[in-house]
Formats: C-alpha cells, sequence, structure tokens
C-alpha cells in the first residue's frame, strides 16, 4: 500500500458503455482501498467520451453499484469539488486546448489512413491486431519532419496522431508488476491524440484529465499497460510529471476469458439481483489480489 500522504489524489474512472462487472469492481476496489490507505483523496470521474455507446441510464447504474459495495468518493460528478467538471463529456475546452498547444509544437500530424490501411501496410491480420489496442502506424505514412501542418479547423474531420520518438525507450516502475519498458516505433508507435469524428483519443483525454485533476496515483487495468507508455509521452510533450501507476491483474471467467461487459451473468446488476453481498464480494476481492 502506498504510504501515507494527504496528499495522495485516486481515481475511479468507469465507462458508462454497459453495467460494472466483478473485474472493474475489484479494480475499483483496488483503488479505493490504496487511497484509503494513503489518507488521502478518491475522485470519480464519469469517462462518457464514448457517444455511440454511452446511456444515462448506465451513469445512475455505475453510480448505484458503486455505493452499494461501500465505495465512497470525495469529488465527482454527484458530489462536485474543486476540479469539476467530472465528467469528459463536460470537458472538451481542455482536450481542444491540450490539442491546439501540440499542434503548435509540432508535435501531431493529420492522418487519413484508415485502421485497414495500418494493417495492410504492417502486414497483420485484420482481427489478429487487437481489437483493445492500436496497431503499430507504419513510419512511411508520417508527413516529413518538419512539415507545415494543416490548420486543425474548427471541426476536426480527418485524425490527428503524435509522433512518437522512434527508438527511444520508455519505461516506468508499475506499483503491482515492476518495472515496465516498451521501445517507441517498434512496440507502439505514432498513436491517435484526435479523432476524424471530432473527439479527444482516450490517450489524450485521460493523461489531460489526470494531470488536471492532479491525480498522483493511476490505478486500473493490466489491458491498459502499453497506453501508459503512450499517456507518458503526452505527459512529456506538455512539461507535466506523470502520476504513478498501478496495474492490476485482470479477471478471468470460467473459460478463461477476459471478462467484458457483454457478461451479464457477472455484472454488479445482476449479482446484487441475486442476493450478493457486498462484503463477500469484497472478502473474495481480497484474497485474490492479496
Amino acid at each position: 500500500m502506498p504510504s501515507p500522504s494527504a496528499n495522495y489524489r485516486g481515481r475511479l474512472a468507469p465507462s458508462p458503455t454497459g453495467h460494472l462487472h466483478l473485474g472493474h469492481a475489484r479494480t475499483f476496489w483496488v483503488a479505493a482501498e490504496r487511497a484509503r490507505a494513503a489518507g488521502g483523496t478518491l475522485v470519480l470521474r464519469n469517462d462518457d467520451l464514448d457517444a455511440i455507446r454511452f446511456r444515462l441510464d448506465f451513469v445512475d447504474a455505475m453510480l448505484e453499484d458503486l455505493r452499494w459495495l461501500g465505495f465512497n468518493w470525495q469529488e465527482g460528478p454527484d458530489v462536485g469539488g474543486p476540479c469539476a467538471p467530472y465528467s469528459q463529456s463536460g470537458r472538451r475546452a481542455h482536450y481542444r486546448a491540450a490539442l491546439e498547444q501540440l499542434h503548435a509544437a509540432g508535435l501531431i500530424f493529420p492522418c487519413t489512413r484508415s485502421r485497414r490501411d495500418v494493417l495492410e501496410a504492417i502486414g497483420a491480420p485484420h482481427e489478429g491486431a487487437g481489437a483493445d489496442d492500436e496497431p503499430v502506424y507504419p513510419k512511411e505514412f508520417r508527413p516529413p519532419a518538419g512539415a507545415p501542418l494543416p490548420p486543425l479547423g474548427e471541426k476536426i474531420s480527418v485524425n490527428w496522431r503524435l509522433r512518437v520518438p522512434d527508438g527511444e525507450e520508455i519505461a516506468f516502475t508499475d506499483g503491482r508488476f515492476g518495472p515496465q519498458r516498451a521501445i517507441a516505433g517498434r512496440d507502439f508507435g505514432d498513436f491517435l491524440v484526435w479523432r476524424k469524428d471530432d473527439l479527444p483519443s482516450y490517450q489524450l483525454a485521460c493523461a489531460v484529465d489526470d494531470a488536471g485533476m492532479a491525480i498522483t496515483e493511476v490505478v486500473r487495468g493490466a489491458d491498459l499497460i502499453k497506453s501508459t507508455f503512450r499517456q507518458l509521452l503526452v505527459y512529456r510533450a506538455f512539461g507535466l510529471r506523470a502520476p504513478d501507476f498501478f496495474h492490476c491483474p485482470l479477471m478471468n471467467d470460467a473459460r478463461g476469458e477476459r471478462l467484458a461487459k457483454r457478461h451479464d451473468a457477472l455484472s454488479l446488476r445482476t449479482l446484487r439481483a441475486q442476493g450478493a453481498k457486498p462484503a463477500d464480494l469484497i472478502a473474495q476481492f481480497s484474497a485474490e489480489i492479496n
């Protein structure tokens, strides 16, 4: 557990695109416990950027399920706080300002290539690159370094990517998994910071919000370790100190498959309806993690 510190600021950042499942609950429990042990502040952020899958009833269910489990947060969309708004849908001005800063520094470039184009260029099967991660962007698709950038425009209709420092080792020490290293341009490539549907990418929005909310430790699932390398470059681009990171092991179902929001049988909603008790679930989490 982190050392006691009133300056500790942790966060829960659920996305309202489905009902929370046991895997989410276990990771959020770890985040809450680490904030409690440090005597710090726990922030709840509603990561509702995915307008296609986002539903208001999922927001209400998310808050209700977390309260049912006994979680308490000191800042959030339902309680307010000094870093409001706590829903990403209300923070667009912050993301746009960050994008303009990256554009002015010449650190990004426009991209009209599709995911299919990228996969074909690197010889990867269309279903094999991982639906949850970006394939490595081919260097030949980049514009030359220093090439004049077109203006962003009021409405953005092309993807914008951050150019990574090829060959540089990006490293951090994870609170759970220890030293982590990746080579920019090999293990991950130029990545999206703004999408052609005129929305910020997860990488940009997450880093901007965690910095803006003064988060000192990010607790999340191990599937996001590669995202951490990208976000470290975002922090660096803005001259910001990155938070610490603690990635939790993922939870699998009985068949060994990673839990997802389609696993309704293991959603907190379903378990509650079946009479599950919060104390029993938390005891299970503690036994699995410790």
